[in-house]
């Protein structure tokens, strides 16, 4: 009988999707919609009774869904397309999060709802819908403009931020309070995390995936992406991320793959059935009676959602160096909210700390700004005209002689070689400083989290002491790379600061000064580092000292081939970088 009810569920849901789906299509709206209204058909609360017999199946299978939504959006992530972003694209979606979660939470405090509710609605005012974007976008002839690249780069930084915003929540929401030092420590912890999984994970992945592939089995290579996706989301949940986190970084790890076309195709099907069912489930939770109730709400946070996007993301690409029409393009493309709002919500839900009312309001404003889009995009270039007849010629001067003075600025810059080697060394320091962080912060947590307390000694001390100088050792390649590369970037320094042509006896010694103190500061701030993070496992003096000698003999002796292991090991990493796309 429960089979039979589950199967009655899931052809209910498909039926009236389906049916609806069509009826959007033919009216050129986007689907999403349609599921959305289709679960409001099929609800509790729409009259005369629900179609539904076991919501909480729906509910098991929507989490399926929002992990293959993830898991989608991450193919679509690529590292290089996030360093081909720019400044202009980061200063942009920086600046629209921040100011829209301030004004949600402003909001929400208006009408006197409960912090969470206003927080959990600034976030979901926040994220821009890429769906709906590319949608509106996806026309001949303007996908290559200047104006476009520059929306999808907003788009690709929205995605990183939202994950961060993701985490955030749920570190607010267990712990009951919005503490500042709690939440940047979650989100610097969610950092190191982010970048050590992506770069550990680019190292092993895609090799696994070519050796797969290599099978040629289209059933073989899907099944093993399922359980890589599904068994990283297993681990995140574990170190007490959303699970969205883990689909999405798996699926950001193998969209540098050159398998990823292949991948893509595979997981298509299976993404678009489940997405249906959870964008479905959001429809299910919608009552109309609240929205009715709520009218004048869903109204005004509709208004200053446009308004504020507009204002926001057209100053932040303005100042970041485009011209007014550009500017003025991407602030009217990016006034809506969409599937990441929802999944927001569907956090807030599952962790019971968001009030009811707020999921209907929150998926009436995102129907509204869905149907706003297309016409606010058409509205961009006659209002920049209307703009340029009315502003005060003065301040039009200073706007124009703003642009022009960016321009030189850039221009400059990209000709400064040693700028240029400069931002990649200190990329590559960073990117080692943080797989020596996630090595001793994954060192604590095995530490603190063992199973079987004593596997390694009996004595705690001993045990921590073993734990430490393990990751110590582990981290010996990256601190090596760290101080030979800070070590060849404060050269740089020396001679872009004081040139060889003007150093005199003092000046050349003020030179060599800079080159010593940076590479020492810089080690002194990292041992710093190290001891702050590893201080539940730092080991007794005595201890500490042994452990400190075995570790500095071992660098001293196999220096150089360390020194080779990290070259390699960056090597493997740009190859991986490199890859081109294989057609299936």
């Amino acid at each position: 009988m429960q089979i039979a009810t589950f199967l009655q569920d899931l052809a209910v849901i498909m039926i009236v999707a389906g049916v609806v789906t069509v009826v959007f299509h033919q009216l050129n709206q986007p689907v999403v919609l349609g599921y959305i209204l289709s679960g409001v058909i099929l609800g509790r609360h729409t009259p005369p009774f629900s179609f539904i017999q076991d919501e909480s199946t729906v509910r098991t299978l929507a989490e399926l869904g929002v992990i293959f939504l993830m898991f989608s959006m991450g193919l679509e992530f690529s590292i290089r397309k996030l360093l081909r972003v720019g400044m202009a694209a980061t200063t942009t979606a920086v600046a629209e999060i921040i100011s829209m979660i301030l004004l949600g939470y402003a909001i929400g405090q208006f009408f006197g709802w409960k912090p969470m509710d206003s927080l959990f609605l600034g976030a979901m005012l926040a994220i821009s819908s890429t769906t709906i974007i590319i949608k509106a976008l996806n026309k001949p002839g303007i996908r290559h403009e200047k104006y476009v690249q520059l929306i999808f780069g907003i788009l690709i930084v929205e995605d990183i931020l939202a994950i961060g915003i993701l985490a955030m929540l749920s570190s607010v929401a267990t712990g009951g309070s919005a503490d500042m030092t709690s939440i940047m420590t979650t989100l610097g912890k969610l950092f190191v995390f982010f970048v050590a999984s992506l770069v550990i994970g680019i190292f092993f992945v895609p090799k696994l995936l070519d050796y797969v592939a290599r099978f040629k089995s289209r059933e073989m290579l899907l099944v093993f992406v399922l359980g890589l996706c599904f068994g990283f989301s297993l681990l995140v949940i574990q170190l007490e991320y959303s699970v969205a986190l883990g689909a999405f970084l798996m699926g950001a790890i193998m969209a540098e793959s050159h398998e990823i076309t292949l991948i893509k195709k595979l997981t298509a099907p299976l993404t678009d059935m489940f997405s249906a069912i959870f964008f479905v489930s959001i429809g299910l939770l919608v009552d109309p009676a609240i929205i009715h109730r709520h009218l004048f709400s869903i109204i005004l946070i509709t208004v200053f959602l446009v308004i504020g996007k507009v204002i926001v993301c057209t100053l932040g690409a303005f100042f970041s160096g485009r011209d007014a029409r550009t500017s003025m393009r991407v602030g009217m493309s990016l006034a809506q909210i969409g599937e990441f709002s929802f999944i927001i919500a569907a956090l807030g839900v599952s962790l019971h700390v968001m009030s009811p009312y707020l999921y209907p309001v929150i998926v009436a404003i995102s129907v509204i700004t869905t149907f706003l889009t297309p016409y606010l995009m058409k509205l961009a270039d006659p209002f920049t005209n209307f703009l340029a007849k009315t502003t005060p010629p003065g301040l039009v001067r200073i706007f124009n002689g703003y642009t022009l003075w960016l321009d030189s600025i850039r221009v400059e810059h990209q000709q400064a070689f040693l700028r240029k080697v400069i931002k990649k060394g200190l990329l590559q320091v960073m990117v080692n400083l943080i797989l020596v962080m996630a090595i001793f912060i994954v060192g604590s947590f095995y530490a603190h989290n063992m199973r079987f307390r004593g596997m390694l000694s009996r004595d705690i001390r001993i045990e921590h002491a073993i734990i430490w100088g393990a990751s110590l050792i582990l981290s010996l390649p990256f601190l090596i790379a760290i101080y030979r590369k800070i070590k060849g970037l404060s050269l740089l320094i020396a001679e872009m600061t004081i040139r060889s042509d003007e150093s005199g006896k003092y000046m050349s010694g003020l030179r060599r000064l800079i080159a010593e103190v940076i590479p020492i500061a810089s080690m002194l701030g990292v041992v710093i580092m190290i001891i702050a993070l590893s201080a539940g496992i730092l080991p007794p003096l005595g201890l500490l000292i042994f452990v400190l000698i075995i570790v500095i003999a071992l660098a001293a002796i196999l220096w150089p081939w360390f020194v080779k292991l990290n070259a390699r090991l960056q090597i493997i990493f740009m190859d991986s970088l490199r890859k081109k796309d294989k057609l299936p």
